[in-house]
């Protein structure tokens, strides 16, 4: 057991067969297309990324003050690349997927717009907020990451810059988060 639950991969794969077992096992109660799917895998990415953005703002930004100097590499080099690969992916493939369900639904351009009704808009505004989010992820925080990392060329003034361009995006995203997910789970639509 312990080398199965040792190897991620592994473990992984499983689960998504688990998964597929259960779609079929449930198939005549449950529909299994493309809009069941992009919200499976809408969910799924959608906790990731925000498991990680609550990762990042409420455990290893507050933790890193009071780490030992001689132990803060272990984190900045190995432990917030990896986060913040599965971070900026994750968010990428939320949005995706959302945009997925909208478009296949039929709700897309109305929801993006404002012009439909009552939950569309709810909605819309829901992805707006996932919109601004993903793009402070790829746009600001990863760039000013990759300087306070290391893993870009950065002088130490731009360094210094970075870290709380990086912090304010975090904690602006920490904040709407909050909302759009309200958003998310109260629109009920397709």
């Amino acid at each position: 057991m312990a080398k199965f639950f040792g190897n991620l991969h592994l473990v992984m794969l499983v689960g998504l067969l688990a998964a597929v077992a259960t779609m079929f096992g449930f198939a005549d109660t449950a529909m299994i297309d493309g809009n069941s799917i992009g919200r499976w895998l809408h969910l799924f990415f959608g906790v990731l990324w925000i498991g990680l953005l609550y990762y990042f703002n409420f455990v290893q930004v507050p933790s890193m003050p009071k780490i030992a100097d001689e132990h803060k590499p272990a984190v900045t080099g190995t432990i917030a690349p990896s986060a913040l690969f599965f971070f900026r992916w994750a968010a990428l493939l939320t949005v995706v997927t959302g945009l997925w369900i909208a478009m296949i639904n039929g709700y897309m351009v109305d929801a993006l717009t404002f012009r439909g009704a009552g939950n569309v808009n709810l909605i819309g505004a829901g992805m707006w907020m996932a919109l601004v989010m993903a793009f402070n992820v790829w746009f600001i925080i990863w760039p000013a990451q990759k300087k306070v990392l290391g893993i870009v060329e950065a002088s130490a003034e731009e360094k210094a810059a970075a870290a709380p361009r990086a912090l304010i995006a975090s904690r602006l995203n920490t904040l709407l988060s909050i909302p759009m997910m309200w958003t998310m789970v109260s629109a009920n639509l397709g």
